[in-house]
């Protein structure tokens, strides 16, 4: 397929992605998420909000119904102080799948009662360790943060005790001339992004034949909770997992592992160990794509979940599907995307939404 069309991604949405990539927000703590979110939802729809904290804004179109959820989560992977040592040094709790060779020496974020903390995930140094040892993977349990503190008075004078959220360290970036973005918790605040950016183009556009739910669901890293409130709150006809697909364009991946590449549009996802999709809303994505002339992709997660696992089952069952960003490096403190297919998955959405109407839906039942 061809390359996703020219970057045309504005300011605003540029602003959009630092803000929600660098706001903290992990699994249980997505409050500062959740305030970027409400602030660029409000005012292109009414703002609603389960009682565990995913929000979203209803924008009401033409008709009532279909009723179209299109979210993506808040919660990025990160970590729980679990204890102090007497020295002064934190041990964890991994929020969400974290793989140990991507945790050793990355700076964080503890999120005191007195402020942010700075401070770096440690373990035992390679030179007092056998030869054995050293081939072997750091389990999590050998590590511990460090803050720079002398002793336990020390960490409880900062302002940190147990069950203060950690977060990575790392700033929003472009790269290659502005082309691509690193960043840490595209997993999943580009889905979240897309949620705004779909809004607003249909709030402010030609008009839409059904009524859209957008906004993003809590804890989806830790077992996709807030996505069974939200489709609880929202009572879907359709939903959609607004997600980041897996890129398979490093070194040593193999086309069969991960089949998307950044640059070559949004991800289609055909099956993950959540949900096989709907192939009737799959099929009528797919030729949305190809009458716009927008660039999209297939992929394949058998490793992993999503929202859609729990929108799909909310009552008697509703037709879903999982759209990705491809992102490189996901579940570690710094990934990247082609920002190009971010605004062809928002261009494939908002057209989504501009077709899908009663008749649609009709047909994707029958």
């Amino acid at each position: 397929m061809a390359d996703a069309s020219p970057l045309t991604i504005s300011p605003q949405t540029l602003e959009l992605l630092r803000e929600l990539t660098e706001a903290a927000g992990v699994p249980g703590f997505e409050d500062p998420v959740r305030a970027v979110m409400r602030r660029h939802l409000e005012g292109s729809g009414e703002l609603v909000r389960d009682a565990i904290g995913s929000v979203a804004a209803v924008h009401r179109g033409s008709a009532e119904r279909p009723r179209i959820l299109m979210a993506g989560h808040m919660d990025e992977v990160g970590f729980m102080v679990g204890s102090v040592t007497d020295e002064g040094f934190l041990r964890f709790q991994t929020l969400g799948g974290w793989w140990e060779q991507v945790m050793l020496a990355q700076r964080v974020t503890v999120l005191g009662e007195k402020g942010p903390v700075p401070g770096v995930v440690g373990s035992k140094p390679p030179h007092i360790l056998s030869p054995e040892d050293r081939k072997k993977v750091v389990e999590k349990k050998e590590m511990f943060i460090d803050v720079g503190a002398s002793d336990r008075a020390e960490v409880e004078a900062m302002g940190i005790r147990p069950g203060d959220p950690v977060v990575p360290a790392t700033s929003f970036t472009l790269l290659a001339g502005g082309r691509r973005a690193l960043a840490k918790a595209f997993d999943n605040r580009v889905g979240c992004a897309l949620a705004v950016e779909v809004l607003r183009r249909s709030a402010s556009g030609p008009g839409h034949p059904n009524t859209l739910i957008a906004g993003a669901t809590v804890q989806e890293e830790v077992g996709l909770r807030g996505a069974a409130t939200l489709a609880e709150l929202s009572q879907p006809d359709v939903a959609f997992a607004l997600e980041v697909s897996i890129a398979g364009d490093t070194p040593g991946v193999k086309p069969e592992e991960a089949q998307s590449k950044l640059g070559k549009g949004p991800a289609i996802t055909l099956y993950d160990a959540s949900m096989v999709p709907h192939r009737k809303l799959r099929d009528f994505v797919v030729e949305t794509a190809k009458e716009a002339g927008i660039p999209y992709q297939f992929d394949l997660m058998p490793g992993g979940g999503t929202d859609a696992g729990r929108f799909h089952l909310w009552r008697r069952g509703v037709p879903s599907l999982v759209i990705g960003v491809p992102a490189r490096y996901i579940h570690t403190g710094s990934s990247i995307i082609d920002l190009s297919d971010f605004e062809a998955a928002a261009r494939l959405m908002t057209e989504v939404v501009r077709r899908l109407d009663a008749t649609i839906l009709d047909g994707l039942l029958s």
